[in-house]
């Protein structure tokens, strides 16, 4: 029998495991070592910062290299490290940076998938002769008709979907996830009974090349002039303090915001063009429509033809938020999602990522990077006539 829904038997069927050093993917190659499978093991070198490639908790650098190394040993397959540093910072670091700096919040684990590990290491695979790219993402997939779609995992502590929505079809037709069924616990458990190094290691970090999550290090770093100081502005137009550059702040933020004020306040908007923050009471973060850029659509039939009148479905605004009742709509070349209950701290540059329901077995429709978004009328004339001012004007 083929797990993988593969046509030839395990023994005739090669499968790249992208390896990179933590206990999921060690396992991933362990579990089709042990059912038959030609496996081969592929570990990327994305980054070298110092401090990162070392802590608990990264990935593809440094110490975990060694570790898929040493699993490799363990399970008697053959491993392979490709360097793409160069491609990495290309693809995922200097964009990451770039995005801060214009104000937005970037997710810089969706941007790999796309590139290095969903475009490159597949084509890397493919050459390879092999049928399949397996992973130890937390997600699920199977065959819909001709093709393959994805579904969120049994353990939903430890759902990835949010983060593989871009995800192509012909890319998914050729990749596996063969955790999608199981705990995390039980894959730990799968570890140690394999007798596998990693069978206690951290959990990977979501920036992996981030050290101590200080990601305001790495961009100042990659661009040292870019941190312009400037005003910390309320949503009604007075200037309440100043700052060291708004890739410190994050649309939501309440702590650290560096001001003494009378009222909770929050990063409501950031203003890159006059290198503002604006910040206000949390009703300024109620968003109720957000407007998607990049959509990728993977349910069936064409999106234009689906959703011009709205379509009921689920929509994710954050990796830690369950998904929510939603409409999507798509028309005139734009596709927008109306929030039923409303969303606070959304961001651009973020993802809203969707499904058919809210459950385990719900499947992943795709999703789109948010371009903006709409709160309430009040907050919006508020933000426009601000946008309208030059800084000094502000005081």
């Amino acid at each position: 029998m083929n797990s993988l829904d593969l046509p030839r038997r395990p023994e005739d069927t090669r499968v790249v495991v992208a390896m990179s050093g933590g206990v999921d993917s060690s396992v991933v190659a362990g579990i089709l070592k042990r059912e038959g499978y030609d496996v081969v093991g592929m570990t990327l070198q994305l980054y070298d910062h110092g401090a990162a490639t070392h802590r608990a908790g990264s990935c593809c650098a440094g110490q975990d290299i060694d570790d898929a190394r040493r699993v490799s040993e363990t399970l008697a397959i053959p491993h392979y490290v490709l360097n793409y540093e160069e491609r990495f910072r290309k693809a995922v670091i200097d964009p990451f940076a770039a995005s801060y700096l214009a104000g937005q919040t970037p997710i810089p684990c969706v941007a790999c998938n796309q590139t290095v590990k969903f475009a490159d290491l597949l084509a890397t695979a493919k050459e390879l002769g092999a049928d399949a790219l397996a992973t130890g993402h937390y997600i699920r997939s199977r065959n819909n008709g001709a093709h393959r779609a994805l579904f969120r995992p049994v353990d939903a502590d430890r759902d990835q979907s949010y983060f593989l929505f871009a995800t192509t079809q012909e890319q998914i037709d050729y990749l596996r996830f063969p955790l999608g069924h199981l705990p995390k616990a039980q894959v730990r458990a799968i570890a140690e009974e394999m007798g596998l190094s990693v069978a206690a290691k951290h959990d990977s970090q979501d920036i992996c090349f981030v050290p101590q999550g200080k990601y305001s290090d790495i961009i100042a770093k990659l661009r040292p002039t870019a941190a312009n100081p400037g005003d910390i502005v309320h949503i009604d137009g007075r200037v309440l303090g100043r700052h060291d550059g708004i890739l410190h702040f994050t649309i939501g933020q309440r702590r650290g915001i560096g001001i003494a004020a009378g009222e909770a306040l929050y990063v409501v908007h950031l203003d890159p063009e006059h290198d503002r923050v604006i910040v206000g009471p949390r009703e300024a973060l109620e968003t109720h429509r957000i407007y998607l850029r990049d959509t990728n659509w993977l349910g069936d039939g064409i999106l234009a033809d689906i959703a011009p009148s709205g379509m009921e479905i689920f929509a994710k605004v954050r990796s830690t938020r369950p998904p929510r009742p939603a409409v999507l709509h798509h028309h005139d070349g734009s596709t927008f999602v109306e929030l039923i209950d409303g969303e606070s701290g959304v961001a651009p540059g973020q993802a809203c990522v969707l499904y058919s329901d809210d459950g385990n077995e719900a499947r992943v429709y795709g999703g789109g990077f948010i371009e903006r978004s709409e709160r309430s009328t009040e907050a919006e004339t508020m933000l426009a006539h601000l946008a309208a001012l030059p800084t000094a004007a502000a005081q």
